[in-house]
């Protein structure tokens, strides 16, 4: 790999993505040893020539030598295009980097609901994503998507169960973020929306878990117990999951609560079809 000199990327040290592909590009020889810097160790003359409120929610790549600054897309192509100039040269094209470009919104601006931190107060220099309301219901709507497929293949595994079908997983994936938000009524609409979020990813999460099994069963005829042991399993991850992020976001702890409320009455409503 050719290595790219006297440049830094700032990161988020509390967003594991953004540790992993920051290190790779060291391990892999495409930065030298001081080729990445933590955001919130930014010095006071760093900050003189650059977007500090930029730089929180898009990447940024330092030229140590220049005093210069790239963000987003245009640093992580910077960086890569060093090594594979034609991926650079691919990069640039108007209709790939829009796309590339939305693609890195999209998760930048909600990286702290998919992986949330504690936000020390104490501390004066954060990388906090702005809060984005278009960005945030895009993340909602894809969660919702992906959650609500994957429920309802999963529900036919259940004999048990009512004939699945995909408009009751999606009015039930919808249905627990409404009936959550009404816990929250006293609060603003980002904090409405950054438990939505929060929480829409506990139900993602979840789904995930069932791939295995849903895998699996393409292969063996999978005994019912085991299928509903592993859900039951599953929902208590979601719980303790669910339970940790009420206490990073310092939201009230009845909404672990109310959210095993609403998996009870979604129960019922189920069985009663």
């Amino acid at each position: 790999m050719k290595t790219l000199e006297n440049q830094t990327l700032l990161y988020d040290e509390d967003c594991p993505l953004c540790s992993i592909y920051t290190t790779g590009f060291i391990k892999a020889g495409m930065l030298d040893e001081n080729g990445r810097k933590s955001y919130c160790q930014l010095s006071n003359e760093e900050q003189n020539f650059i977007d500090v409120k930029r730089a929180s929610n898009e990447i940024a790549l330092v030229d140590n030598k220049n005093k210069t600054v790239l963000y987003g897309i245009d640093s992580l192509l910077k960086v890569i295009g060093n090594s594979f100039p034609w991926m650079e040269k691919a990069g640039n094209i108007k209709p790939i980097k829009y796309l590339l470009k939305k693609m890195y919104s999209f998760v930048s601006y909600n990286r702290k609901v998919i992986i949330p931190s504690k936000i020390n107060p104490d501390i004066k220099l954060q990388c906090v994503p702005t809060f984005h309301c278009k960005f945030r219901f895009l993340y909602i709507a894809f969660a919702i998507t992906i959650t609500t497929i994957i429920l309802y293949q999963f529900s036919e595994l259940i004999a048990n169960l009512p004939k699945a079908n995909f408009s009751r997983e999606l009015i039930l994936a919808v249905g627990q973020i409404v009936f959550q938000s009404l816990f929250l009524i006293k609060f603003n609409k980002e904090k409405i929306l950054n438990y939505a979020g929060n929480l829409i990813t506990v139900s993602l999460i979840g789904s995930l878990i069932l791939i295995p099994l849903l895998i699996l069963n393409n292969f063996i005829n999978l005994p019912e117990m085991l299928i509903l042991g592993w859900f039951t399993i599953t929902v208590l991850i979601m719980f303790a999951e669910h339970f940790r992020r009420i206490k990073l976001l310092e939201l009230p702890f009845y909404l672990s609560y109310t959210w095993v409320l609403y998996r009870i009455i979604a129960l019922l409503f189920i069985l009663n079809l």
